[in-house]
Parts: structure tokens; sequence; C-alpha cells
């Protein structure tokens, strides 16, 4: 028996994502939790600090889906309206949550800070709302249950902070528990794979026909990034085993149909699947970076437990920490450049020498806006990645800006040593 969809729409508030000040990254993290539990996002709104929108979207998203999720403006500062909105939306009116209160009045005791009147006004809550705590901050969660409409049963609206990670910590605490208890939702199941060296339209000519033998509750998406693809199979239904069996059969025929372009068989970034393939393998990696700037260790830093295969990084800017440091020598700076072949060979060979590390990666480039030459215009990028015994080296041309042309560089050389990983120790 089919399940019926349950769709939500996000609302997110504040004149600062308008104006492009803060970056909205609420929206992106709170559609994946919910597609992972069966619910489809019809709609992300971002409105400003302004009553008369924000009231507007509550209508407008109420018509269209079962569950509307607010992040922003629950702060102590007098452009934070949402929660008076909110009481006068539902019907309500302003009372003091008194756990919340005990809450806050902690928070402030701990940190030693004093607690002003306007700061415990955070604990105030519209009296037709179901409290859900914020154990990383003050403002808490709000759960309402407005009347539900003819033909569509039940509704929810819940209003969080915006802040990312206290909206986290309700989301994963009470809402997605919550949503699960109440709604009756459908199954859906996803399998990711990634793939380099061939277009996003190439692989779409290629798997066409096997593409068009799915069946209707499987589609095939197609999400390029970095000049790399990743290809999602997507299965909904009501019965797991049934589901989970027939998207395990058509995603080993994926990845048949790329096996020549095939990276990794998983849902993860570069970084992990290198760092998860070390960690297997016992081995270690260190970083030399120029035009990347550290990016590469930051990226492989970021993940936890990276301490076991990671071992450092030598950020070698400038031509004399390239030759004090790594011991490039003076004369390949001077024949070759700094963004060559041979320098980021002998930048690689310093830092495996330096660090003791099994693998390494080593960058050089020019990023822009300028400093590029007619033999090496901006964009160009040296990348070399590999072990004493062998090593991979190879020179990009990217066309995009200096944080782009960095992101890139990281992720090719990312694969770069992937690659080399995986065809030094096959599985």
């Amino acid at each position: 028996m089919s399940v019926k969809a349950v769709y939500a729409s996000i609302l997110t508030i504040g004149d600062e994502l308008l104006i492009g000040q803060t970056i909205d990254t609420n929206s992106a993290w709170m559609a994946q939790e919910l597609n992972r539990i069966g619910i489809w996002v019809r709609r992300r709104v971002a409105v400003g600090d302004v009553r008369r929108d924000i009231w507007q979207a509550l209508d407008e998203e109420l018509r269209e889906s079962d569950i509307v999720l607010l992040t922003g403006g629950l702060g102590p500062t007098a452009d934070d309206i949402t929660k008076p909105l909110l009481a006068d939306y539902f019907g309500g009116r302003l009372v003091m949550d008194e756990a919340t209160r005990k809450h806050v009045q902690q928070i402030f005791k701990q940190l030693g800070r004093t607690l002003l009147e306007r700061n415990l006004r955070q604990a105030e809550v519209p009296d037709c709302c179901e409290v859900l705590p914020n154990k990383r901050g003050t403002a808490p969660g709000m759960w309402f249950t407005p009347a539900a409409v003819a033909g569509r049963g039940t509704r929810v609206v819940v209003s969080m902070p915006g802040v990312p990670f206290e909206m986290r910590g309700i989301m994963r605490d009470s809402v997605l528990p919550r949503l699960k208890q109440t709604f009756q939702l459908p199954l859906i199941l996803h399998r990711t794979l990634l793939t380099a060296g061939a277009g996003e339209s190439f692989i779409a000519e290629r798997l066409e026909p096997w593409e068009q033998t799915l069946p209707p509750h499987i589609k095939l998406a197609y999400l390029p990034n970095y000049g790399m693809v990743r290809l999602r199979l997507t299965a909904t239904g009501s019965n797991q085993h049934t589901l989970q069996q027939e998207l395990d059969y058509l995603f080993a025929e994926l990845q048949q149909g790329v096996e020549d372009i095939l990276v990794i068989a998983e849902d993860l970034p570069l970084e992990q699947a290198l760092g998860n393939l070390l960690q297997q393998q016992g081995r270690t990696v260190a970083t030399a970076e120029s035009c990347t700037g550290g990016y590469l260790a930051h990226l492989l830093t970021s993940l936890p437990g990276a301490s076991a295969w990671y071992l450092g990084s030598v950020v070698a800017y400038d031509n004399a920490v390239k030759t004090n440091l790594l011991q490039v020598q003076p004369t390949t700076l001077n024949t070759s450049g700094a963004v060559s072949e041979a320098t980021v060979q002998e930048m690689l060979l310093g830092v495996l020498n330096h660090t003791g590390a099994s693998y390494g990666i080593a960058t050089s480039g020019i990023m822009g806006p300028d400093g590029g030459t007619a033999g090496k215009p901006v964009g160009t990028v040296w990348v070399a990645a590999g072990s004493r015994e062998k090593m991979e080296t190879r020179m990009f041309r990217y066309r995009f800006d200096r944080v782009r042309n960095i992101q890139l560089a990281a992720a090719h050389a990312l694969l770069l040593l992937l690659r080399r990983v995986q065809e030094d120790h096959p599985a």
C-alpha cells in the first residue's frame, strides 16, 4: 500500500539573509535531514524582518505544505519579531516558560555574564505552543499545531533559532523524532557514487538506455561539481526490505555502467574517502601547499579522527619557505619557476622527508586575479600527489575567481591522491 507524500516548507527569516550578509546554510541542512526521514521539501523561502512579509509567507506555505519550519528572528533585540508574530498568528499571548527561564539563568551564571531583562525575555513563549528545549542556547524552539485543513489532515509549524548549531540540536533532539511520530511517512532510499573524467552530458548519453528501464519509483539524478559528477539513485516505497533489494541491484548495474570513471561508490566527500582509505591501509599523508594556502589541511583536519592518518602541512607560500623547509632547489625555481612540475615534485619529496608520511600532496599555482603571464595565465595550477616511490603530477587550468580556483585545485589534488592510493592498494 502506497503512503501519501508529506510536504514541508522551510521559511528563513532575517534581513541579513536577503542582503547576502549571512549565507543560508540552515535550509540546505534541514532539507537533507527531512528527506532522510521521507519528507519532501516543496519550497524554501527567505523573508526579511518585516511582519507583513512573514505573516503572508506563513499563509502561503500553510496552504501548500503539511509542515512549515521557521528559523530566525528569535533573538533579544528589537528586530527579532518572530515570537510575538507567532503568538498573534495562532491567537495566543506571550507567557514566561519557567523551565526556559531557569535554563537561561543557568547559562548566564556559567558564563559569568550579567543577565539583562531583554535576555530573560528569551524565555517568553506563546501560550499556544509546545516548548522545545534548546540545550545549546537561550531561545527555545516552539511547536504549533494549527487546525487541520479538509482533505489535508494534520499540519505542523515549528519555529527555531537561526543559529545553525542551536537549530540543528533542536531538530535532532525534538523535531525530527516527533515528525516521524506525527506523520505516516513514505520510505526514501538513496545510493550515490562519484565519477571523474567525463562530463554530465557524456554520462547521460551513455546511461540513457539503462535509465529508461528504471521503474517509476526510482529516479537517477546527475549532480556535477568540481569537474566531477555524482550519480544518485533515489527510490520511494513502503516496504523497506523489497525496496532495498531492488535499489542495491540497480546500484550495482549503475556502477558497472560507469566502471571506467568510477571514483567511489559512497556518498562521501573526497577528503573523507581518502581518509577512510588511508586508515584502512594504515598509511599517512602530509601536504605541502603554496597556492591552496592550507585549504587542503583544513579539509582533512575537519574530519573527526584525522590525527590517525594526517600528519601535518607546510604552507610554503614564499619561495624562501619552499627552499628552506621543503628543500626545493633554487636552480629549480630559477629555471622552471614556482608554478611548475619540477617544483611541486620537489615540494612533495620535501614534505614526505620532513614528516615521514606515506603519501603527500603538493600544490603551486596562480589563483588570481593577477600574477599570470602569457605562458602561465591566472588559473594555472600544478599538483603532485603520491609517495616517494611513485607520484603523479598534473597541470590544471581554471577560469574562475580566486576562491573557486582554490576549491577546485584542492578537490582535484585529493582526487589525484585518492586514485594513486587506490591503485597502490586495490580492494
